[in-house]
């Protein structure tokens, strides 16, 4: 009989999105007097200011950049970019996991580009970046949620580039330092690293991307909610808490008490040091057990949000053991202990386990759910 560790999580919420909330997080805590009320009514409208306010000051962002909210999450953000600045010159686009290859897919086959330079990789590789061309306009995630692949650094990014870079950045920011000169559009959504509620996105511009959007019209027809322009031009207005369509009041309030809150512990700085301390915990664990590893296979891309891990089994047990079956075993006795959830790998990428380590993740919960892991492992390899 394996022995069980004699301690349990005290939240066993590890899900890569929507993610945890924030230690201590209570919806008592919430400012929930403007609901019920216009998004166009003044105290509301300050309310939402306020979130890009305070997103502007913790992410650091320059100044002369914008932050607008846009509905439909990080993929609306991001599909709202596409839609709007893609087309006047050619594009390198960068795969290596799911959502990746989802924007070759929009930009192939839905705006029926043409002038498109594809850059892929398989799951756990990076593509190679010194072959992206500045000249062209280039699409990329900066951390791969379903791969667990991050972009180390952005200095494959020319600073005298032609092009635009639209960057994905959903399970990134507010966990990992960007240099802001480097990305004209970067979008992410709430419900990421600070663990705010779902289907609301962020889209941050440069100056850049405003001038493509004044000198660009896309030769297709946009949805209402992606347009971003009034008369021919960018609407101010949706920069300033106007925005496009009406968002949920009560998840606004949540993302200010989430920005607060990561105000409050130490901003930019201290988010990322809970991140890096949190992988280096699933990091030293993985060096002591031969039979667990990284998806990643270049320890420099390990990102420090979405962890996937994977489990080997030498080559006489996996004869007899579908890999598939065997993690979702393990998944299944965490969750039954009630020590993980939602720890299952993406359903495109190859069996295993994806912790997600942001910010939010107590590292005593990080250590306590390995311990485990290690016991479910042991268990279910019995089993067979």
């Amino acid at each position: 009989m394996i022995q069980k560790p004699n301690k349990k999580t005290n939240r066993p919420l590890f899900s890569s999105g929507p993610c945890a909330k924030h230690p201590n997080w209570s919806i008592t805590n919430l400012d929930i007097s403007v609901l019920g009320r216009s998004h166009r009514a003044k105290k509301p409208k300050e309310l939402i200011d306020l979130s890009i306010n305070l997103t502007s000051e913790i992410l650091e962002i320059p100044s002369d950049y914008k932050i607008a909210i846009v509905p439909a999450s990080d993929t609306g953000a991001f599909e709202l970019a596409m839609w709007n600045v893609l087309g006047p010159i050619g594009i390198d686009v960068l795969a290596w996991e799911s959502f990746g290859k989802g924007w070759v897919t929009d930009i192939i086959n839905q705006l029926k580009l043409s002038d498109i330079n594809k850059i892929e990789a398989d799951y756990g590789l990076l593509p190679d970046l010194s072959s992206v061309n500045s000249d062209r306009d280039i699409v990329f995630t900066l951390n791969g949620t379903t791969s667990g692949v991050k972009v180390p650094n952005l200095e494959w990014i020319s600073d005298q580039r032609k092009g635009l870079t639209l960057c994905d950045a959903t399970s990134g920011l507010f966990a990992q330092r960007v240099d802001w000169k480097k990305l004209d559009i970067t979008t992410f959504s709430w419900q990421k690293v600070l663990g705010g509620e779902a289907q609301h996105g962020i889209i941050i511009l440069s100056p850049r991307a405003i001038e493509r959007l004044n000198s660009y019209n896309p030769p297709w027809p946009l949805p209402k909610i992606f347009r971003i322009k009034k008369g021919g031009l960018v609407d101010d207005a949706i920069f300033a808490g106007s925005t496009i369509n009406t968002p949920s009041l009560l998840c606004v309030a949540d993302y200010v008490d989430a920005l607060k809150w990561a105000k409050e512990v130490g901003g930019l700085t201290k988010l990322i040091g809970i991140a890096d301390n949190n992988l280096k915990i699933i990091r030293d664990w993985v060096d002591k057990n031969e039979w667990v590893s990284f998806l990643a296979k270049d320890r420099n891309t390990v990102s420090n949000t979405s962890v996937c891990l994977q489990f080997s089994l030498e080559d006489e047990v996996a004869k007899y053991i579908d890999t598939v079956h065997f993690s979702k075993s393990i998944q299944k006795k965490l969750e039954e202990e009630n020590i993980g959830y939602d720890l299952g790998s993406y359903r495109d990428a190859p069996p295993g386990l994806r912790i997600w380590a942001g910010a939010t993740i107590d590292p005593d919960d990080i250590r306590i759910l390995l311990s485990w892991v290690e016991w479910a492992y042991l268990t279910v390899l019995k089993e067979q």
